[in-house]
């Protein structure tokens, strides 16, 4: 526990405002106790990996480290917030695959105050409020005083939980203290209670994957489609906090209750449903449930034509609002009131393009943007169709060469724009063209712009991590490669990236962590998706990186079988044979993708360190000459 002591300072010191963070080790003496070496062992090696990375990249500064704990200063208090979240939210990853006993979890406090400066150490009572808000701090979470959560505001992607005043040990004024919510946890301190609803700054409620009723698997898309809908529409209600899309879907197709899901997430409210579409008619029925007792506060089943479809999304949130006595600002109702398109055939055929996207294959990719045109076909107006069609032939414009030039998708995803101005999808979707165009500046201020409006856009994060990747920003492109696949837990390609970064960045711990979490990730996708080669060629290159040979080949066999003219499963192959030393097989597959790459790819090729070892081949030296500097591939 860190109890830094506060001495009359000497005469060499000055005074600074400055964020502090403190971080302490819970339950260090037990760990200590039941295997001392490999517990000192586990905390270097997160202290290494993920810990000290993140305080250098957000321009913190480690005052001083104990046994089990660390304080740290930071000049700005929206980059101590920033990293704390990161951390927490690595740690978790990095205990998922070690028994329950033997976590390393952290406890975290955050103050923004005044402090005494003297030879290197602080001190002061911004020191003592820091400690002792990490010492009420929940395993795993974030506590943080009223003045970071002022300072910080809406420019980060978390949630902040009043709790209410706390009293402090030592400190003589009650504190105001809140919980950091980082979307993946929503730890309560310990020794807080639940406030009233009327004094709480807002209420909580968990959104879960509605069912699919119809019969048939292929209709899935549509109910989750509905569910994200409603989540959507809540999270534009000011009062309300919502859990978002990439926690609740974790419960998909579990047998859980929804007392269960509320202890877990700590929310007080839980929404459930179900969704059967039958050719022009729909069934939905919803409930609401007080998360603590159980209760039933809410129920209705609606039985519509499916052209009523949205008029349903707006009754169920309408119902909430009136349930949970949310007062609604006149443009929060606008909104929640607004429809994408007026035309229920368009959504449908949206959201199957969209499902079809996510799988980013040559087939998927076409069938995705059939699905998009189809949409803008039966209502002109669709901003969000426009955006999907653009994001569509980038992609095939990159990796297939499409017959469709830059300028051409350039004005897709602007049409987008000019329909919708505030739509996140569109400006992610012109940040990718422009990418791709090479207008690198330009294009990060569009996906500026699309995280600005939806920091949970996994499109934004995605393509976002591709360009900082091309350009050598390997630890700002793995953040938003982390947050891409915190938000789609079915996302296998951003943990694909994700190994090979931290193979040039020489960080084997994160690269093995991230092999095995892509290699798990395929298999459950190509369980569901035999058809697609794309689970199949990713999980082939993660299971080179963890040196599974045999494997890893007939992962590549497969991904070749399902899908033999799939250019991007000839780049992974050969990154692959790369991998394993087996350098003819590599550049065989290697020069069939050679002449269907865009110029933005052939500079990801040339730099891609899963291809480090083919480099010395005589047919690779006679394509490209020598290598450039060392970056990652955007894949």
């Amino acid at each position: 526990m860190i109890d830094p002591q506060t001495d009359r300072p000497g005469d060499n010191v000055e005074r600074r405002l400055i964020a502090i963070l403190a971080a302490d080790v819970v339950g260090y003496s037990r760990l200590i106790g039941a295997d001392e070496t490999g517990t000192l062992t586990e905390l270097r090696a997160h202290q290494t990996a993920l810990i000290e990375p993140r305080i250098t990249e957000h321009q913190g500064r480690i005052v001083k480290l104990t046994g089990d704990g660390m304080l740290v200063e930071f000049p700005s208090v929206v980059n101590a917030v920033a990293c704390a979240a990161e951390i927490q939210r690595g740690m978790r990853q990095r205990n998922e695959d070690v028994p329950r006993d033997r976590w390393i979890e952290l406890r975290i406090g955050v103050h923004l105050g005044d402090v005494i400066v003297q030879d290197g150490d602080i001190f002061g009572d911004g020191v003592n409020v820091a400690a002792r808000l990490e010492g009420i701090a929940a395993p795993g979470g974030i506590a943080v005083s009223g003045s970071v959560r002022d300072h910080v505001g809406s420019r980060l992607d978390v949630t902040f939980e009043d709790l209410g005043e706390q009293p402090l040990k030592n400190i003589e004024q009650a504190v105001r203290v809140y919980n950091v919510l980082t979307g993946t946890s929503s730890a309560r301190p310990k020794g807080t209670t639940a406030v009233a609803p009327q004094t709480m700054q807002r209420l909580s409620i968990a959104v879960l994957p509605f069912a699919n009723m119809s019969g048939d698997a292929e209709q899935e898309y549509f109910s989750d489609g509905i569910t994200e809908d409603i989540i959507i529409d809540l999270s534009k209600i000011s009062g309300l906090l919502v859990i978002d899309r990439n926690t609740v879907f974790t419960y998909k197709g579990k047998s859980i209750t929804a007392q269960q899901v509320a202890r877990e997430r700590d929310v007080r409210y839980i929404m459930e449903g179900s969704v059967r579409k039958a050719g022009s008619r729909v069934r939905i029925a919803g409930q609401l449930i007080e998360g603590s007792t159980g209760a039933l506060l809410w129920a209705e089943r609606y039985d519509r034509d499916l052209t009523d479809i949205f008029a349903i999304q707006d009754e169920i949130t309408q119902a909430i609002v009136e349930q949970l006595k949310v007062k609604l600002l006149p443009e929060e109702q606008a909104a929640i009131s607004s429809v994408p398109t007026e035309n229920i055939e368009a959504y449908s055929y949206y959201l199957r393009g969209r499902q079809f996207f996510h799988e980013w294959t040559k087939s998927y990719l076409l069938l995705a943007r059939r699905m998009f045109s189809k949409a803008v076909e039966l209502d002109p107006r669709y901003a969000r169709a426009y955006a999907g069609i653009a994001n569509c032939d980038s992609a095939l414009h990159a990796w297939h060469a499409a017959e469709v030039s830059l300028d051409d998708i350039l004005e897709m995803s602007a049409k987008a724009l000019a329909l919708d101005p505030d739509l996140a999808e569109a400006h992610a979707a012109q940040g990718l063209v422009l990418y791709q165009h090479g207008r690198h500046e330009e294009a990060v201020a569009e996906f500026e712009r699309a995280l600005a409006l939806d920091p949970s856009l996994y499109d934004a994060n995605f393509f976002y991590a591709l360009l900082l990747n091309t350009q050598g920003d390997l630890a700002a492109a793995a953040n938003l490669f982390e947050r891409a696949a915190e938000i789609r837990p079915d996302d296998y390609r951003s943990p694909n990236h994700l190994f090979g970064i931290y193979r040039a960045l020489d960080r084997p711990v994160d690269q093995m962590r991230w092999a095995k979490i892509g290699l798990e990730r395929a298999e459950r996708v190509l369980e569901l998706h035999p058809e697609s080669s794309g689970p199949a060629h990713r999980g082939a290159v993660a299971l080179a990186h963890l040196g599974e040979r045999d494997r890893a080949k007939e992962w590549a066999a497969r991904a070749l079988a399902i899908d033999p003219g799939e250019n991007i499963a000839h780049y992974n192959v050969a990154c692959v044979y790369s991998l394993l030393g087996e350098l003819d097989e590599a550049m065989d597959h290697l020069e069939k993708v050679i002449p269907q790459l865009s110029p933005e790819l052939m500079k990801w090729l040339e730099k891609d360190s899963d291809l480090d070892a083919v480099r010395i081949h005589p047919r690779y030296q006679k394509m490209f000459g020598t290598r450039g500097e060392q970056q990652g591939p955007g894949k």
